[in-house]
């Protein structure tokens, strides 16, 4: 299968590539950067050059590759992760223009599926305490800092319901949790944090967040595109969600460090105002539905096994 991939060189983009050329798949690589493209090349990637938001680009590349499927894994976010508003405008760009120019070009170049990156914030603020599904009508995004992400998302999904509805492609929508790993660099940087003492988390946040290893999220974007027949959306989760300071807690304790250091809430909400309005939140998105179609099931079905990974891997490192 020829398969080309947006978002070749982002956090989920290098293990799907990694994990499709190891089961004997074509990968076709779009990257901004020639640099980059060398590498991409040198890794046994047919390289593209070009930007997903100019429309005329994508068309002739599109064109040139003959992709049998598209993979949108587009995002740019800060390699700490999203702290403000601000940090997330450039995905958002990419999750509406962007992914309107890949459908246009995908379907004019005769691919079959696309398979695209969503997120769990996609719901917005829910009822606390129960599993959410992917059939639940989604309710009003309301007035919060990150209103226009979740705008942006359900953009990116209605682009993709309408495509799928109107025999352009099939589409698949990942709504993807909090991505963790020992490649990632949110995760990389929250380590290093850790081991110099200066990882603080809230002292009174008391939301909990669904979470996934970013190799588990690979493994789900993979069985997505081989499936004959996959769903509209899938919850891409683990099997139990965990508070945010109980994750920092837990990556402090893996890596040997001092646990993190506690401070008020409202010093979070000034700092980092997404983070602070995630952590008080409670989103349990259920992941029945990836594991009955798609025999899905992740290595590290829970936080505490996947920190096992960082740990092991930041050691080799080290």
């Amino acid at each position: 299968m020829r398969v080309f991939v947006a978002g070749t060189t982002g956090t989920l983009g290098r293990p799907v590539v990694k994990l499709l050329l190891s089961r004997g798949h074509e990968v076709i690589g779009l990257t901004r950067s020639a640099t980059r493209a060398r590498a991409l090349s040198a890794a046994g990637v047919t390289a593209v050059v070009g930007d997903a938001l100019d429309r005329v680009t994508m068309t002739a590349l599109m064109a040139q590759t003959r992709p049998d499927q598209v993979l949108h894994l587009l995002t740019a976010l800060p390699p700490a992760g999203p702290m403000r508003r601000r940090d997330l405008t450039a995905t958002n760009t990419l999750r509406t223009i962007g992914t309107a120019n890949l459908i246009e070009a995908a379907a004019a170049a005769g691919a079959s599926r696309m398979v695209a990156e969503s997120f769990v914030g996609v719901y917005g603020p829910v009822p606390s305490g129960r599993r959410v599904h992917e059939d639940e009508p989604l309710p009003p995004p309301g007035r919060t800092a990150t209103a226009e992400a979740v705008e942006a998302l359900r953009s990116l999904e209605a682009q993709l319901r309408d495509a799928r509805a109107t025999g352009r492609l099939t589409t698949v929508a990942l709504r993807i949790g909090f991505l963790y790993g020992s490649d990632v660099p949110a995760t990389q940087a929250m380590a290093r944090q850790a081991r110099s003492g200066r990882l603080y988390a809230p002292r009174d946040f008391t939301g909990a967040g669904p979470f996934v290893h970013v190799d588990d999220a690979a493994a789900a974007v993979v069985a997505a595109a081989e499936h004959a027949s996959p769903s509209t959306v899938y919850n891409v989760v683990d099997d139990q969600p965990v508070k945010l300071t109980a994750f920092l807690a837990d990556l402090a304790a893996a890596l040997g460090a001092a646990p993190p250091r506690h401070v008020p809430r409202w010093v979070v909400r000034l700092a980092a105002p997404l983070m602070a309005e995630f952590g008080s939140m409670t989103l349990m998105p259920a992941n029945d539905r990836i594991k009955r179609e798609l025999a899905w099931r992740p290595r590290y079905p829970t936080v505490s096994d996947g920190l096992a990974e960082v740990r092991q891997r930041l050691a080799e490192a080290a």
